[in-house]
């Protein structure tokens, strides 16, 4: 029998006789719930009577029952993934421990005898304790974090079921410098201003400091003149700035009219900015009827330049503008040239009554002269005082030489650019001191010098830097652009308002239309601490912003493209406007946002924008004009209220000036084409051609075609009822036409048609009576064809019992067209569409087509003008 505790065991005799007997167990026995039993047990014998009455027991014995362990568990890592960051370039003895357990209860099995990496290749390695170490120096930039999986054995060999993952993050050592920036910022045209920086922050190592310098520069020498400006003439720019008018452009883009750039080197591949290029070859002569005259105390010089360091030792002089003698001497008048990186402007006065030594040469030495880098550089001369101006800024020359006047002569001067002409002292007349280098707007005032003001304005760039939201800066911090707005300055003693501050930097582009590329930028810094120059060093910072190529526009010209004129129209004292129904417009083509996808079509939408233009160029096609009877002309008074101005000459007249579409179009109305020979004109055809940006964008070319109808061929004369309304200004008696226009605003088509047909019968039975009664003494008189006699005035009235006041006459000539202008085309459009039908097929229509011919020639005093659709003539 057992006696104690509650065992799971239990004793069995096997024999009765020897007492024999054994324990076992009663079920399973754990080691690891109990590992050992300890208890008494007692043995009887059998003792006498029924069911053991009177047993005898023995003493009792202490049993002891140790339970063997089985290895049943396998490990198990006490975390479910493990974590450790390190520093790149250093040995670690242990980067962190990983540790596993088991559930076995005994020592062999319970305990981890070993643990093994199991991911191959990798630059650690770990011991039996759980020690994970690096086995080489970890590299920041060859990789950022490993992830590396760990088993571990108990000491009876089992394996863990499952690895656990180890990740170990590699630090860069700490580097002092700027954080958190991107190398390439995109920049959308037209978006305003856009943060650079906005997640930037300087990393200083914890390093005590007392105050932080950036500086943040915007690199655009590789555009244009150095950054975007706006690439318009010379001329329009002066007028956008308000610029005196008068100057004289020496180096014009080259045309019909200024062809003497045409044989010059240009550069003009970057956004149209017209730039001559000189390789100390090129030279140009100004034509005599283009050099400004006059020159008086006071003028202007003003000219961009690229220009780098003369080649050789012994540099020679580089002319950029030169007004020398012709023939005969060598004397220079006048010019501006580049001498060993200093710029000197010559002036040599006329001789006058005083005879003496003047100031003849002024120099200045500057590094601008020779940095390879686009400067504005303006000299203005009030005798004898003359400044320079370099991009905006003031300077006196460091040096200034007299001489004596020039002696007047009757010799002739020759103006050059890029070059000096040598006419005299040599066997063959040439150019000397070739200039090499870049230039653009080339230009000379006379009479006036220009202001600071206006000179800024016409250097300015239309792109920079520039910091969002000042109000938020922090007080403690100081900026400073420069003019150009290209570099930044910022100071500051607290570093997170330093971080602040970079992250309100910007780049804005005011420019509808700026110049695609690259825009590098360039940030230095310098950290200053307590009682050191400078403790900490930062290293620069390179990027890029990448400004998005615009929507490009595509300007449209629109408008009858022929026009059929009866020839007394060209003979009239205001002629013909060839262009009064034009438009222009202007789109841009626009994505709409859907993403492409497999299977779809990507259809951009269209948008119509409004943008200024800076010329429109009205060109002769075929024969140039002959001023003794023909002009192509503009009222000075269509320009007023406007930015333009206009040239014209025999092979066309060109408008220019910065100003909106819509101007150009009143302007292009307003053109009037004349003619007071037209006998033996049959048509006269025109090109008009339109730009923006200085041709960067230009529009489609518009050609027009004047015909000219003679009163010889009444057969191919157009039917009036059958001429479209947009090409048709019909004849109207003075006294009908508001009378028509007050009945047929509110007249449904039926009436008008009959409105019309009465009102056309009674003109024509008018007229038939007139003209029977005029015939009949038109056989004796005699006609004449004068080109500068109007013919409509030929037939012989003397009959006629008419008195007529001339002051009415010219008054209702000037109403009547008047009312022509503004009125008619509205009630031409109704009649033209309600009578088309009428007429069409009428067998009135030659009998109409003649009496309104002599119409046309009763009421030529009225100067009435007719518009015709040449695509119903058939020729």
């Amino acid at each position: 029998m057992i006696h104690g505790q509650e065992a799971p065991f239990e004793a069995v005799v096997l024999n009765k006789t020897s007492g024999e007997g054994v324990l076992r167990a009663k079920g399973l026995v754990d080691c690891e719930t109990q590992k050992e039993y300890t208890f008494l047990i007692q043995a009887y014998d059998c003792g006498a009577g029924a069911n053991g009455v009177s047993w005898k027991k023995s003493h009792k014995a202490v049993v002891h029952i140790q339970v063997d362990d089985v290895n049943e568990f396998s490990p198990v890592f006490r975390e479910a993934i493990y974590h450790a960051a390190v520093t790149e370039g250093k040995i670690y003895d242990s980067i962190l421990q990983v540790e596993a357990w088991d559930q076995d209860c005994s020592p062999q099995y319970s305990q981890i005898c070993n643990y093994d990496i199991v991911t191959s290749d990798t630059p650690f390695a770990i011991d039996r304790n759980g020690n994970i170490r690096n086995t080489e120096r970890l590299s920041y930039d060859k990789q950022l974090r490993y992830k590396i999986m760990v088993t571990a054995f108990d000491c009876g060999q089992k394996r863990a079921t499952e690895s656990v993952a180890v990740h170990i993050d590699v630090k860069p050592v700490c580097k002092p410098g700027w954080q958190g920036w991107n190398k390439r910022m995109d920049y959308e045209p037209g978006t305003g201003s856009k943060q650079l920086f906005p997640k930037m922050h300087l990393e200083t190592c914890d390093g005590p400091l007392s105050a932080v310098r950036a500086m943040v520069e915007l690199q655009t020498s590789h555009i244009g003149k150095g950054c975007d400006r706006e690439t318009y003439s010379e001329k329009s720019l002066q007028k956008l700035c308000g610029a005196a008018s008068g100057s004289t452009d020496l180096l014009p883009a080259p045309a019909a009219s200024t062809n003497w750039t045409a044989s010059l080197l240009t550069d003009s591949g970057r956004d149209s900015d017209l730039i001559f290029r000189f390789d100390g070859r090129q030279a140009s002569n100004v034509p005599e009827q283009v050099v400004p005259q006059n020159l008086t105390d006071q003028f202007t010089i003003a000219t961009w330049m690229k220009h780098g360091p003369s080649p050789g030792l012994r540099a020679e002089k580089e002319t950029l503008l030169c007004n020398s003698d012709k023939t005969e001497m060598n004397r220079h008048h006048y010019s501006l040239y580049v001498h060993n990186c200093r710029l000197v402007f010559l002036l040599r006065r006329d001789f006058t009554q005083v005879d003496t030594f003047r100031p003849a040469e002024f120099h200045w030495k500057l590094e601008q002269i020779c940095d390879k880098e686009w400067h504005y550089y303006v000299i203005n001369v009030e005798f004898p005082a003359v400044t320079l101006f370099v991009d905006g800024v003031t300077y006196e020359p460091y040096l200034v030489t007299d001489d004596w006047p020039i002696h007047p002569s009757s010799i002739d001067t020759q103006l050059t650019v890029g070059a000096c002409w040598q006419g005299g002292e040599v066997s063959t007349p040439r150019f000397t001191q070739y200039f090499r280098g870049s230039l653009s707007g080339l230009t000379i005032r006379p009479g006036k010098i220009e202001t600071q003001k206006v000179i800024s304005c016409l250097q300015a760039c239309k792109e920079g830097l520039d910091i969002n939201s000042l109000e938020s800066l922090g007080k403690d911090i100081k900026f400073h652009f420069n003019p150009a707005q290209s570099v930044l300055v910022m100071e500051g003693e607290d570093l997170e308002s330093v971080n602040t501050a970079m992250g309100k930097v910007s780049y804005i582009n005011s420019r509808q239309f700026p110049t695609a590329g690259l825009r590098r930028l360039h940030i230095t810094t310098t950290v200053q601490c307590f009682g050191e120059d400078i403790c900490i060093s930062i290293p620069d910072i390179k990027a890029v912003v990448i400004v998005l190529p615009p929507s490009e526009p595509r300007i449209t010209i629109a408008g009858s493209d022929r026009l059929v004129k009866p020839s007394s129209d060209l003979r009239g004292a205001t002629g013909v406007a060839p262009f009064k129904e034009l438009r222009i417009t202007s789109t841009v083509t626009k994505s709409d946002g859907v993403p492409f996808s497999a299977g779809t079509v990507h259809r951009p939408g269209v948008l119509e924008v409004m943008h200024n233009l800076d010329y429109c160029d009205v060109l002769v096609i075929g024969e140039e004009l002959n001023p003794e009877h023909e002009s192509l002309e503009i009222h000075h008074s269509s320009l007023i209220g406007k930015h333009l101005d206009a040239t014209n000459s025999t092979s066309g007249i060109s408008i220019y000036g910065v100003d909106s579409m819509a101007h150009y179009e009143e302007a292009l109305r307003q053109v009037r084409y004349r003619n007071w020979r037209p006998a033996t004109l049959t048509n006269r055809r025109f090109r008009l051609t339109c730009s923006e940006l200085n041709g960067r964008y230009t529009s489609n070319e518009f050609n027009l075609e004047i015909s000219v109808l003679h009163n010889s061929a009444p057969v191919e004369h157009v039917n009036h009822m059958a001429v479209q309304s947009q090409y048709m200004r019909p004849v109207h008696h003075p006294l009908m036409v508001h009378t028509l226009n007050s009945h047929i605003s509110g007249t449904p088509p039926a009436a008008t048609v009959v409105i019309v047909i009465c009102i056309a019968a009674l003109v024509v039975i008018v007229v038939l009576g007139i003209y029977r009664l005029h015939s009949t003494h038109l056989d004796g008189s005699k006609r004449e064809e004068d080109g500068a006699k109007d013919p409509k005035m030929d037939w012989d009235d003397s009959t006629l019992t008419i008195t007529v006041n001339p002051m009415e006459a010219v008054e209702e000539v000037v109403r009547d067209e008047e009312e022509d202008d503004e009125d008619e085309e509205e009630e031409d459009d109704e009649q033209a569409g309600d009578m088309s039908a009428e007429s069409g097929d009428s067998d009135e229509t030659e009998e109409e087509e003649e009496e309104d011919e002599r119409e046309v020639k009763k009421e030529g005093k009225q100067k009435s003008k007719l518009e015709w659709d040449s695509s119903s003539i058939t020729y």
